[in-house]
């Protein structure tokens, strides 16, 4: 393990980013989908932070995560672990299943490797 700063310190503003979408701004744009698909590179950039994976696999690696999470909106996984009530649990894993989240995780994942080329 290592610590890349550069990383971690985009990690970190961008973990400030997604805390105030979550908590300031309900709108139908911003919230859903710039958020979700800045979660990804919020992930992407954590892994980079203190992995040595390369760009396509922390890529891959975060976007599944974001896929995971999805579908565990999906079968109501806070619900069954007793966590649907729990605002920071809703907040980091979500609280509703909408397939077009997969759309805004796809284009996170884009941006990165758009960005890391």
């Amino acid at each position: 393990m290592r610590l890349h700063r550069g990383y971690a310190a985009l990690t970190i503003a961008l973990l400030a980013i997604e805390l105030a979408i979550a908590l300031f701004l309900h709108d139908p744009i911003v919230r859903p989908y710039v958020g979700d698909a800045l979660a990804v590179v919020l992930v992407y950039a954590g892994l980079r932070a203190v992995t040595s994976a390369g760009v396509l696999p922390a890529t891959l690696i975060a976007f599944a995560i974001a896929v995971v999470i999805e579908f565990g909106q999906y079968f109501r996984v806070l619900a069954a672990i007793g966590l649907d009530h729990d605002r920071f649990a809703r907040m980091i894993l979500g609280s509703g299943f909408d397939p077009k989240d997969f759309i805004a995780y796809a284009s996170g994942a884009v941006a990165v490797l758009l960005v890391e080329r």
